[in-house]
C-alpha cells in the first residue's frame, strides 16, 4: 500500500459514514447519499494515486460527494429541489468548517439503518462496509469472495429495503434489543478478514476496519458492556494479524506463532477496553471470548498458557452462548489439560456432529483430539474429511501439510 493508500483508507475510514449521513439529512434520499459518497471514494481511489493526496481530503471528499448528488439528482429530474436544498439552511447534521462532520456519534445513526433486522443479513454486513466504513463493491466483492455484480445486486436490494420499510436513520429507542444486530454485523466484518489468507482487500486493512468500527460503537455508546468487549476482542486479535501467516502466506497456528510478532500496543488497549467493560457489572459473550483471548495474548507461550482460567471461561461461556462452535473450541481448551482431559473433550467433540459433520474446524480438530487420544489413523480421515471441505487456501496448505507429517501407518 503507498502513502496516499494509506491516507486515503484512513481517511475514507473515518469520513465515509459521516458524509453518507450529511448528505441524505441535506438532500433526503439514501440512494443518492450513498452513491454519491462511494462515487467520491472510487474518484479519490484514482486522483490521489494519480496526482498525490490532497491538503484536505476530508473536504476534497466531500466536495466530490456534493458534487456527485447533484449529479445524481440532476439525472432524475429533481435538481431544482435540491439546489434549493443546498442553498437552503443546512440541517441538524451540517458539514464542518473542513467538509465533514465530527461528531462520532453522527456515524452510529448510520449503522444502526444499516443492520436494521428488515434487512437479510448478509445484505446488513455488505451495505455496513460501504455506506459505513467507505469500502469500495470489488474490495467487498473480493472480502467475500463473491461476484462483483451478485455483490452490487445485494446492496441495491439493502437500499431499496431501508426506502420501502422507512427506516430511519436515526438511533432506536429499543436499543438494548438492537445493539447485538450491530455487534454481530461488525463481529461478522472481523470475521471475513481473519478467515481469508491476507485479511484484507488489497488496498484495505478489513481487519483494522473492523476493529476501528467496534472501537466507535464503544465510544459512541459508553455504558454498554458488550460494545467494550467485542472492541477488546477485535483489538486483541487484530493486534496478533502479524503472526497469523507466514511471509508466503502459509497458516500459523496459535501455538506456533511468534510471540514477539503480536502488537502489544494493541493488546494493551485491549486490555483496558475489557476492564471498561468488566466495570459495567454487564457479562456477555463478547467479553468472555475477549477475557479467553487476553488469556492466550499475556501467555508467554503456548506451554505456559492458564489452561485451566480458559476452560473455567469457556465453562462461563458455554452457559452464555452453547452454540456447536463454543462448544467446540471449549472442548480444545480442555484437552491441554493432560490426558484424561483430552479423553473428555474428544467426547464432548462427538457429541456434536449432529451440528458440525459439514463443518471443516470440527474434523480438523477432532482429527487434532485424535492424535492427543492415540488414535492416528482415525486422525488421519478426519483431516482428510476437513480438507474435502475447506475451499481456503491457506487452510488446505495446513491440513496438507499435517497429513504428510502423520501418514497413515498401514501406508495406504
Amino acid at each position: 500500500m503507498t502513502t496516499s493508500d494509506g491516507l486515503l483508507a484512513a481517511t475514507i475510514r473515518d469520513e465515509s459514514g459521516r458524509l453518507v449521513t450529511a448528505l441524505y439529512r441535506r438532500f433526503g434520499d439514501f440512494d443518492v447519499a450513498e452513491e454519491a459518497v462511494q462515487g467520491a471514494v472510487v474518484e479519490a481511489l484514482t486522483q490521489w494515486r494519480r496526482d498525490g493526496t490532497p491538503r484536505r481530503p476530508g473536504a476534497w471528499l466531500m466536495t466530490a460527494a456534493q458534487r456527485n448528488a447533484l449529479d445524481l439528482l440532476r439525472a432524475r429530474g429533481r435538481q431544482a429541489r435540491a439546489t434549493e436544498r443546498l442553498a437552503g439552511p443546512p440541517g441538524d447534521a451540517p458539514p464542518s468548517a473542513d467538509g465533514a462532520l465530527h461528531d462520532a456519534d453522527d456515524r452510529l445513526p448510520l449503522l444502526f439503518a444499516c443492520c436494521h433486522p428488515a434487512l437479510a443479513p448478509d445484505a446488513r454486513l455488505a451495505l455496513t462496509l460501504r455506506a459505513v466504513i467507505g469500502l469500495t463493491t470489488p474490495q467487498i466483492a473480493r472480502a467475500f469472495l463473491v461476484n462483483e455484480q451478485t455483490l452490487a445486486q445485494r446492496i441495491v436490494r439493502a437500499k431499496r429495503k431501508i426506502v420501502a420499510a422507512r427506516i430511519e436513520l436515526k438511533v432506536p429507542d429499543d436499543l438494548d434489543e438492537r445493539l447485538p444486530d450491530v455487534l454481530a454485523v461488525v463481529y461478522l466484518a472481523y470475521n471475513e478478514a481473519f478467515v481469508s489468507s491476507t485479511g484484507s482487500t488489497h488496498d484495505r486493512d478489513l481487519g483494522a476496519d473492523a476493529a476501528w468500527l467496534s472501537e466507535l460503537v464503544a465510544h459512541s455508546l459508553p455504558e454498554r458492556a458488550e460494545a467494550w468487549g467485542l472492541a477488546a476482542l477485535l483489538r486483541i486479535q487484530h493486534g496478533r494479524a502479524a503472526a497469523r501467516f507466514t511471509a508466503t502466506g502459509d497458516l500459523v497456528l496459535l501455538r506456533d506463532q511468534d510471540r514477539s510478532l503480536w502488537d502489544g500496543t494493541a493488546i494493551k488497549r485491549a486490555g483496558e477496553h475489557l476492564e471498561r467493560a468488566a466495570s459495567l457489572r454487564s457479562p456477555g459473550r463478547y467479553q468472555l471470548q475477549a477475557a479467553i483471548a487476553m488469556c492466550h495474548a499475556e501467555a508467554p507461550s503456548w506451554e505456559e498458557t492458564d489452561w485451566l482460567q480458559i476452560v473455567t471461561l469457556y465453562g462461563v461461556l458455554i452457559r452464555e452462548d452453547p452454540s456447536p462452535v463454543v462448544r467446540l473450541n471449549g472442548a480444545i481448551a480442555l484437552a491441554q489439560l493432560g490426558p484424561r482431559q483430552a479423553a473428555v473433550a474428544l467426547a464432548d467433540l462427538d457429541t456434536l456432529e449432529p451440528q458440525l459433520a459439514g463443518y471443516h474446524l470440527w474434523h480438523a480438530a477432532r482429527a487434532e483430539l485424535l492424535r492427543l487420544n492415540g488414535r492416528d489413523d482415525d486422525a488421519e480421515a478426519a483431516d482428510r474429511r476437513a480438507l474435502e471441505l475447506t475451499s481456503n487456501d491457506a487452510e488446505r496448505r495446513l491440513i496438507q501439510t499435517r497429513l504428510r507429517r502423520h501418514p497413515l501407518t498401514d501406508g495406504s
